[in-house]
C-alpha cells in the first residue's frame, strides 16, 4: 500500500535514504530537512513495515521533481519503485504540473518509465539549491531525466 508519510515515518525514511546515501547514490537528508518536507513524501508499506519511499517536490509552476526514491534491498525488483514513481506522477498531474524530472544514477529504470535524458542545464537554476548540500557539488555525475505528463 502506498500512503502519505507521517511524522512517525521520518526516522525510517531517513534510515532508508541513508542506506543509499552511504553508497553515494542519493543525497542524504537530515531529520530537520525530512520534517520540513514531510508533505512531499510517500511510503510503500506492507504488513506494518515500510519497504520504500519517494517524494514529489514542486519546483516551479509547471515542474516537479521525483526525489529520494529508495526501496530497501530485500524488496527491490518487485515493482515497488515503479509504483512509487507512478504515484508521484499522478499527484503531479493532479496539482497541474506539466512535467517531472529526476536526477538519478538509474537511467534505465527511469527510461523504462518514459523519462528521457536531458542536459542538466535545461533545468531551472532554482532546483540547484539542494545540490549545494551535496558532497559531489559542483562535479555532479547524476543523470537528469524528464517526463511530460
Amino acid at each position: 500500500m502506498i500512503r502519505r508519510a507521517t511524522i512517525k515515518d521520518v526516522k525510517i525514511i531517513q534510515s532508508t535514504l541513508k542506506h543509499y546515501a552511504d553508497q553515494g547514490l542519493l543525497l542524504p537528508r537530515s531529520l530537520s530537512d525530512l520534517y520540513d518536507n514531510l508533505r512531499d513524501f510517500i511510503v510503500y508499506q506492507k504488513e506494518e513495515k515500510i519497504f520504500g519511499v519517494s517524494a514529489l517536490h514542486v519546483c516551479w509552476e509547471d515542474l516537479g521533481e521525483i526525489r529520494s526514491l529508495a526501496v530497501l534491498p530485500p524488496h527491490t525488483k518487485q515493482g515497488i519503485g515503479r509504483q512509487l514513481v507512478y504515484d508521484c506522477e499522478e499527484e503531479a498531474a493532479k496539482l497541474g504540473l506539466k512535467k517531472v524530472f529526476t536526477l538519478t544514477y538509474q537511467e534505465s529504470f527511469f527510461a523504462g518509465l518514459g523519462y528521457r535524458t536531458i542536459d542538466k542545464n535545461q533545468l531551472p537554476h532554482k532546483i540547484w539549491g539542494d545540490c549545494l548540500k551535496c558532497a559531489k557539488f559542483p562535479d555532479c555525475d547524476e543523470i537528469a531525466m524528464i517526463k511530460e505528463l
